[in-house]
């Protein structure tokens, strides 16, 4: 898990962890800024019990200790430790438009093929645009492939998406190591960090999130909302 090591080399952990909620779509931690990351409920509930460790003492933790959660294999830690990351970034809002997943897909993938990692709601529209879509999904849907897919489609494909959660689970390395080397990488979600030490994987483009109203954010995420329910944030696209 080089990346999470390198993600982690280069953050300061002096700082207080203020709240944490971890919501059935989303997890938020609040430390010098917040951070999000999604829960993915299907694959921890596959998991079986326990799904992560002192739940209602984690604010007994230091930032660095919860971080180091991101290398769990328990998924719901895992979460709270990308959210970890992902709140002690800053930002540098000078290499960031705003700038959606979906627009940045669309710009690039026009007439290409495009393999997505991850089902987004944004699908059929890149699907109209595309040359030839593949959607690789670890909880299938209509018209998606397994992940076992990934070998054979991502090496075919001038543009690849790849879902944030790849960090939470812990296959994102071996996924960018299927794209050509000619290929645009994008890395979508609230998981993604966007931090420039991705661009060191191969990666050209990191759309994510940025939280302007802590409060707002996290009330949306304890109360069950999906991303695009949730309120407070930004949606920051950072390329190399």
């Amino acid at each position: 898990m080089k990346i999470l090591d390198d993600l982690l080399s280069v953050l300061d952990f002096d700082a207080q962890v203020r709240d944490i909620r971890q919501g059935i779509f989303h997890t938020g931690v609040l430390t010098r800024n917040c951070g999000l990351a999604a829960t993915l409920p299907r694959d921890s509930l596959r998991q079986g019990a326990p799904m992560g460790k002192e739940p209602g003492f984690l604010l007994d933790h230091t930032p660095l200790e919860l971080a180091h959660m991101a290398y769990s294999h328990r998924l719901l830690e895992a979460a709270i430790g990308m959210a970890t990351i992902n709140s002690l970034l800053e930002i540098d809002m000078d290499s960031c438009i705003e700038l959606n997943a979906a627009e940045l897909i669309l710009e690039r993938g026009a007439g290409k093929r495009i393999c997505i990692v991850g089902h987004f709601p944004f699908i059929p529209r890149v699907r109209d645009h595309s040359k030839e879509l593949w959607v690789i999904e670890k909880n299938p849907r209509e018209g998606d492939l397994g992940e076992s897919e990934a070998e054979i489609f991502i090496p075919q494909s001038d543009v690849v998406a790849i879902t944030g959660t790849a960090l939470t689970n812990h296959t994102l390395e071996h996924l960018l190591s299927l794209c050509r080397p000619n290929a645009y990488v994008i890395l979508l979600g609230d998981t993604v960090p966007l931090s420039p030490v991705l661009f060191d994987y191969g990666v050209d483009a990191l759309s994510g999130t940025k939280v302007v109203y802590p409060d707002l954010a996290l009330r949306c995420v304890s109360q069950g909302a999906n991303f695009r329910q949730i309120k407070g944030i930004e949606k920051l696209t950072m390329t190399k």
